[in-house]
């Protein structure tokens, strides 16, 4: 497993000559920008010609001016990209929490896709799949040598279509296969449970469009079943982030009114902005605010943030925030370390640009970019010790990652030191010739970081990691 991300995309080829003239009209009408290099364009017009007459098979011109469109936008950081119609569908998809599927969550187990959870509800829940059944085909595919994307692929579809799948139930030892019908599955983001008399386990997986209506109802329903609420894990382990409103509506049910959150700074004018615990920057244009219905209690609640290398961006806002206020001990590991903010714009009915507009920082001003969030008790994943920890890509692993200063011989030297501890435990993996034991699932019983959490709410010991120390940031802060 490289250390790097490879980022796919070559610059040279796609343009149209004859607009040109158009693209600098534009780009002359905006004051703020320099016009476009003439010479440079003309010569990537020249390759498209080229490419288009003396290549040695007939290639697609809207192929080649997308694929140039791509190219520019990855070797900027890895964050920024381009959208066709096929990405930018399953772009919306991941944001509004909705796609067209089977309705299961799951992961990989011994080259098999194991399932998770059924979504409650979903085709599949309906059909009676349930947790540890693990898929071996789908439809005539063998899932074995499958990626997880390559599957989730083949499960998804258009509504109303048909996919047979291959379950071996290890609890019954038997093997059946099922047909669903796919449809529309709406994602629950947000998890939670009174994991004992007092004390209660919330977690946000991703911060989508119903992210905060689902956080506010599932608050509700435990001060339901806990209206003396003594203590709440908020666990935002492996979210990859999402919308920043969710994230500022998610700090603001535990800050008081008006605190920061998160600040964030850019070139243009709309990047330069502070956003407060306070419905005006949080709350949709029209909408409710869900988090005014949260009983008062909970901003007093003794709190925990769990987090780990999969916590990135959005879910890195909440932490910070709540950290630098003192509002809540964060446990876990080192946060990803994804400090910057993109915005997507809309450049027809089915394509879009997803560009990097801002960092943000946290209210103390903290740049958190290629560093992270260090939690306030460093964690071990199990009581064993961490299992794959040394294999977790982070931001200042990607390549082409934003800096805060020129890089140094050091930081060099702690990207090699990272690369030696993930060969030298794929090599341990290697000679025991079979899979690592998966980690148990958040929130249940063998959860040991969830254990830990709730010792510090019940002020009893936490085993703290012993080897687990601070990753500096890649690139000193600019003054």
């Amino acid at each position: 497993m490289s250390s790097k991300l490879k980022v796919a995309g070559w610059v040279a080829l796609g343009a149209v000559a004859g607009a040109l003239t158009t693209m600098q009209l534009q780009a002359n009408a905006r004051s703020s920008l320099s016009p476009l290099p003439l010479d440079e364009m003309q010569q990537l017009a020249a390759v498209f010609g080229l490419v288009k007459s003396d290549y040695v098979e007939p290639v697609d011109e809207k192929k080649l001016i997308n694929d140039a469109i791509a190219g520019m936008v990855s070797g900027l950081d890895p964050h920024s990209q381009f959208f066709d119609k096929k990405t930018f569908k399953e772009f919306r998809e991941g944001t509004t929490g909705k796609f067209v599927g089977v309705g299961i969550e799951i992961g990989m187990e011994d080259g098999l896709v194991k399932i998770v959870s059924p979504i409650e509800g979903s085709p599949a829940f309906r059909a009676g799949l349930k947790s540890g059944d693990l898929i071996t085909r789908i439809d005539e595919t063998a899932v074995r040598g499958l990626s997880i994307d390559q599957a989730v692929k083949k499960m998804r579809g258009e509504p109303a279509t048909k996919v047979s799948l291959t379950i071996y139930r290890k609890a019954e030892s038997r093997t059946f296969p099922v047909t669903i019908t796919r449809e529309e599955i709406k994602v629950q983001s947000v998890r939670a449970k009174v994991v004992e008399p007092g004390y209660a386990w919330i977690r946000v997986s991703q911060f989508q469009d119903r992210t905060v209506d689902d956080f506010a109802k599932k608050l509700e329903d435990i001060y339901k079943q806990e209206p003396k609420l003594k203590g709440l894990v908020l666990d935002l382990r492996n979210d990859p982030g999402g919308l920043l409103d969710g994230a500022i509506a998610i700090s603001a049910a535990f800050l008081p009114k008006d605190v920061e959150v998160v600040s964030t700074n850019g070139q243009i004018a709309e990047s330069k902005a502070t956003y407060k615990a306070n419905p005006d920057d949080y709350r949709r244009r029209g909408g409710d605010d869900p988090i005014k219905r949260l009983p008062a209690a909970l901003k007093n609640v003794p709190l925990v943030v769990l987090v780990n290398e999969g916590s990135a961006s959005a879910s890195e806002i909440v932490a910070g925030a709540l950290q630098d206020h003192k509002r809540a001990t964060i446990m876990g590991a080192q946060t990803f370390g994804k400090g910057s903010v993109q915005t997507v714009r809309q450049l027809g009915p089915e394509s879009a640009l997803k560009i990097t507009t801002a960092r943000y920082y946290t209210p103390s001003g903290r740049s958190i970019q290629a560093k992270g969030i260090v939690p306030d008790v460093l964690l071990d994943e199990t009581a064993e010790g961490n299992v794959f920890a040394a294999l977790r890509t982070r931001e200042a692993d990607l390549e082409k990652h934003l800096n805060n200063g020129p890089e140094s011989e050091e930081n060099e030297a702690r990207a090699k030191a990272r690369e030696e501890a993930r060969q030298k435990l794929e090599a341990e993996i290697a000679k025991r010739n079979e899979p690592l034991k998966p980690l148990p699932e958040f929130g249940s019983a063998e959860d040991f970081p969830l254990v830990q959490a709730l010792n510090q709410l019940k002020g009893q010991p936490v085993i703290a990691s012993k080897t687990a120390v601070e990753r500096k940031a890649e690139a000193k802060p600019t003054p």
